[in-house]
């Protein structure tokens, strides 16, 4: 495993913030929280549990235990002396979001607060007005409490390069130029996003984009890739781990197909397997977002980054993962395809930018097959709890099914 690079000093920040998260008992936000507390910041949290509400909704639940705020914040005490201020409310409601503001007053809030799966949102009108509502609301209420409580509060908002959906050109990092009837300007990269999940993130991007026209809010709008692994150096040294999700609704490609080889399951791709996104570990996804942070726009700016560390199709990751597999058990993998339950291209160009992180210092630090093998040590040690699941990872929703009232 490569070990840390030049471009990104891992030691202690000089210049210590106060950095509030939003989903601060996410996937990526609970990381997030310990890497940033390691560097000296002062970190505090907002979470309603929503992604653990939703994931017991469609019977499922984390391939590998994880333990309740409570229990993560004192244990997080315990070990390493880190305070964590936590309060338990939704963003959608204003009142929740204000007083988060006003109270720790931070120099940067990292927006991950959202609901985040385009198989939920494709559900059914329940789901999909939720995905819309929730999302929005939250982001309106975060750009209006910072504008009246805490002007000049960067806001680093998760965003996902679905936005951009699959052009047939390369896709820039959030505009580009264009010269049409003989004129010429520098315009917002059209999206064609591909769920309601993803069309709810479109809208946030451009309220936000509004937001910062109007008051002036520094914001970086991050663009990122999908995120694998189970662990960071700061999960391992504080036996805290992250939540895994490997059901068709909750899990991406790459997590049901480590979870699948490790429950003897066939890998089972999407309809051909050309599918073509981005991807970045972890760990790297963390040191990209600290960067973001800790190097902020300047005043009244707003930026847009790509954050990936590389694109693979469908069927690459299924061929790495039964390869993998084979290489760390000796055992065989199979892999089968399986009818696609979403209404996207399987064959097409995909070639984004991902330039303004990089001349910020990130370089990827940990390789996907390197991530893979832990991976799939990591959920062989709950093998039981994935034999559990193993009913929620087959694919049940399917976009043209999505149903109304």
């Amino acid at each position: 495993m490569p070990g840390q690079n030049k471009h990104y000093n891992l030691s202690l920040h000089n210049d210590a913030m106060r950095i509030l998260i939003l989903g601060i008992d996410g996937y990526i936000g609970w990381p997030l929280a310990l890497h940033l507390l390691e560097r000296g910041h002062e970190v505090s949290g907002v979470d309603s549990f929503y992604t653990r509400k939703r994931v017991r909704e469609v019977g499922s639940d984390s391939a590998i235990p994880i333990m309740s705020m409570e229990r993560r914040i004192e244990s997080l005490k315990e070990m390493s002396g880190h305070k964590l201020s936590f309060i338990r409310g939704d963003v959608s409601n204003p009142r929740i979001i204000y007083d988060a503001i006003k109270e720790f007053k931070p120099d940067c809030t990292v927006h991950l607060a959202e609901q985040r799966s385009a198989p939920y949102s494709m559900i059914g009108l329940k789901q999909a007005t939720e995905t819309l509502q929730k999302n929005m609301i939250g982001t309106v209420n975060l750009a209006y409490a910072i504008k009246d409580m805490n002007p000049g509060c960067h806001i680093l908002k998760l965003g996902t390069m679905g936005e951009y959906g699959t052009p047939n050109i390369d896709i820039p990092e959030g505009f580009f130029e264009v010269e049409y009837r003989g004129r010429k300007d520098t315009l917002p990269f059209p999206r064609n996003a591909g769920s309601w999940y993803h069309w709810s993130k479109v809208h946030d991007s451009n309220n936000l984009m509004f937001a910062n026209n109007v008051w002036k809010i520094p914001v970086t709008d991050v663009m990122q890739g999908v995120v694998y692994g189970t662990s960071t150096e700061e999960i391992d040294r504080f036996s805290s781990p992250t939540r895994f999700d490997i059901d068709e609704v909750w899990g991406t490609a790459l997590n049901r197909f480590c979870a699948q080889a490790v429950g003897d399951m066939p890998i089972t791709p999407y309809g051909k397997g050309g599918q073509t996104r981005g991807f970045l570990s972890l760990t790297d996804s963390i040191q990209c977002l600290t960067i973001a942070a800790e190097k902020p726009p300047e005043k009244g700016e707003y930026r847009v980054f790509n954050q990936f560390d590389e694109y693979y199709s469908v069927n690459q990751l299924a061929e790495t993962v039964k390869n993998s597999y084979e290489h760390l058990t000796g055992k065989p993998a199979r892999i089968e395809h399986v009818e696609n339950p979403r209404i996207e291209k399987e064959a097409h160009y995909y070639r984004p930018d991902m330039i303004k992180l990089r001349n910020l210092g990130y370089r990827p630090s940990r390789s996907l097959e390197t991530e893979i093998l832990k991976i799939l040590s990591d959920l062989s040690k709950h093998k039981s709890r994935i034999d559990k699941l193993k009913n929620c990872i087959m694919p049940k929703t399917f976009w043209a099914k999505s149903s109304g009232i």
